[in-house]
């Protein structure tokens, strides 16, 4: 055998291991980016991914490639939900770590308390709220104002499937909200385009435990382990459908006593506001009953003309509403080519102002109109009270109820991206007539850069601020962009 193959005589002392402990930081949890507001909008931007000329987009830098952006509207909160808006799912079944479920607790109310906005003036509390007063089971009873419900959009008759293994005999359940006697209707189903029943409905409880009850009331549905949130969730992890209807059986009870013995009604009056990812939720819903089911509609546009449709998301209109322009609730906001009524509908909710919107585009002034009807249903199921709506069809030019509300609008939005330069000359006259402070929010500036102060009307009458808007605030990109802030001199 060789020198080298033999074994040494010599035996090596054992190598010794430096054991240290060193502190690791726990990282930051990135915010997440908003995930799509509502389940049918991938439709729209599907249509509009379709393979055509760069001259076929109504917006400056929305290629073909732009327009296969999200497959779904976006939504608020820091981001347009509903990424704050929808409830995250554990991974497993199991129920996790006690301290860090009772921080995310505490933390959730810790956030509630922080993001409300104070406005003395606003009288969150729908005035129709069932507060008890007359028993479910009497007959005669008033009834809530008809809504669409969830089960007649996303059910076994539309090629939906059974979710959480639920025989199809047993997926239907129906859901309590805070501010109503009646209840909606869902099928634990799943379907492509279609309403997630069970994501809807754990939103659902998971804000109403949030914001209508202090945290001792709170404690049942948000408790990190055995609390109701947390069993709709593990059941949704193992998918057992019994327990989930189990528990939304639960909610329904709970609800439904603290309905009766007035403590909703008294949690409401004693806040001004709701979270922006609940106001967005809210939207969404409407969105999702109204306009998704028929936005093929909305394809339906004149290229080049005035005539063309796109959308600000929810975040975008909270940061112009809240952040930039501070409006109340015993002011006016106009929306001058309001759509479908989407921003219109937010600042009532949100900010509980007075509310107009015009536009003459025939099918978005009837989905306008859809929306509008549900939006105030489910308001008063919710139990809050918007600000004044009024959706006028037509000329925003030549309606005279909208040359004469301008007179006293407080905060006027126009979203003229795609607007003619004859469109946005004729704005101009008119904002001869807004008082003096009087915001204009638009996507482009009225002030003309080639002109001189001598015989460019907007620049004497208008003090304009050049602004940005970050990656996902409109429905046409998923890039950042410019917009501006005029005040009437």
């Amino acid at each position: 055998m060789g020198a080298l193959n033999q074994k040494s005589k010599f035996k090596p002392p054992a190598p010794t291991i430096r054991v240290q402990r060193v502190p690791i930081e726990k990282p930051k949890q990135l915010k997440p980016k908003p995930s799509p507001a509502n389940s049918n909008y991938n439709l729209l931007q599907q249509q509009r991914a379709k393979p055509q000329s760069k001259a076929a987009s109504p917006y400056p830098g929305s290629s073909s490639a732009d327009e296969s952006r999200r497959t779904k509207r976006k939504a608020p909160g820091g981001g347009n939900s509903r990424s704050p808006s929808v409830v995250k799912f554990d991974s497993d079944d199991t129920d996790g770590g006690e301290d860090g479920d009772n921080d995310v607790f505490l933390g959730a109310r810790r956030k509630k308390r922080r993001l409300a906005r104070v406005d003395p003036n606003r009288k969150l509390r729908h005035s129709k709220i069932w507060t008890g007063a007359v028993d479910e089971k009497e007959k005669g009873k008033e009834r809530d104002p008809s809504i669409i419900h969830a089960a007649d959009l996303a059910n076994l008759k539309s090629k939906c499937q059974p979710a959480l293994r639920m025989p199809e005999e047993e997926v239907g359940v129906e859901l309590r909200y805070p501010g109503g006697r009646g209840r909606e209707r869902y099928e634990l189903v799943y379907g492509k385009d279609k309403i997630d029943a069970v994501k809807d409905i754990t939103t659902v409880v998971k804000f109403v435990a949030e914001n209508y009850l202090n945290d001792e009331d709170a404690q049942p549905f948000l408790e990190p382990s055995t609390g109701l949130i947390r069993q709709l969730q593990k059941s949704t992890n193992v998918n057992d459908g019994q327990a989930f209807k189990a528990a939304v059986k639960d909610y329904n009870k709970r609800l439904f006593a603290l309905q009766k013995d007035g403590t909703i009604a008294k949690h409401l009056d004693s806040i001004s506001s709701f979270p922006s990812d609940l106001v967005a939720f809210i939207l969404d819903q409407v969105y999702d009953r109204t306009v998704a089911p028929k936005v093929e509609l909305l394809l339906k546009y004149e290229n080049g003309s005035d005539n063309v449709y796109g959308e600000l998301l929810h975040p975008f209109i909270t940061d112009i509403l809240v952040e930039k322009t501070r409006m109340k609730s015993e002011q006016v906001f106009v929306d001058l080519g309001s759509g479908v009524g989407n921003v219109v509908l937010q600042a009532a909710l949100e900010i509980g102002c007075e509310s107009w919107g015009c536009e003459m585009m025939e099918n978005a002034c009837d989905l306008a109109d859809a929306q509008l009807r549900e939006f105030q249903a489910r308001c008063q199921l919710w139990g809050v009270a918007p600000g004044k709506v009024q959706l006028d069809r037509g000329d925003f030019r030549t309606n005279e109820r909208i040359l004469e509300v301008l007179r006293r609008a407080d905060v006027v939005l126009v979203n003229n991206q795609a607007f003619t330069s004859q469109l946005n000359d004729s704005l101009v006259s008119m904002f001869l007539d807004l008082k003096s402070g009087c915001k204009i929010v638009s996507l482009k500036s009225f002030v003309h850069e080639h002109k001189s102060a001598s015989n460019d009307v907007a620049m004497s009458i208008l003090d304009v601020e050049d602004l940005t808007y970050p990656s996902d605030y409109v429905s046409w990109t998923h890039q950042g962009g410019t917009y501006c802030i005029s005040t009437k001199k």
